[in-house]
């Protein structure tokens, strides 16, 4: 029974957190568009200063905190990746437009045949 309070619970403060997430954001936008005749680099690190408070409570919240695991998994695997060496992304390049080439040819022969055909049945 306790788990199902403290779920409610959580839930609420979540939709609580998400509601001054959007509080916070629609400020800095609005914060940005009154203040557009101050320096450009000043309203950047308002807004900056805006995102970095929105960010640390999204993350606080249960959806924001799975959705920040999911971002460092990712950083994992991108590291776990084996990238193809220039000589190879060269090689596999000119296989491909050699291909594209030779498609294009078979493709333009049946063209004009097909329409020699066509025209000389037509008259």
């Amino acid at each position: 029974m306790s788990t199902n309070t403290e779920t409610t619970t959580g839930n609420a403060l979540d939709w609580l957190k998400w509601l001054i997430v959007m509080a916070l954001l629609g400020g800095g936008v609005y914060g940005n568009w009154y203040y557009q005749d101050e320096s450009l680099f000043i309203r950047v690190l308002g807004m900056l200063a805006v995102a970095g408070v929105v960010l640390f409570i999204a993350i606080q919240t249960e959806r924001g905190h799975n959705t920040w695991n999911l971002i460092k998994e990712s950083r994992s695997e991108i590291r776990r990746v084996v990238w193809p060496s220039h000589q190879e992304t060269t090689q596999t390049t000119l296989v491909v437009l050699a291909l594209v080439l030779v498609f294009a040819l078979i493709l333009w022969a049946l063209d004009s045949l097909l329409s020699w055909l066509v025209s000389s049945a037509i008259g």
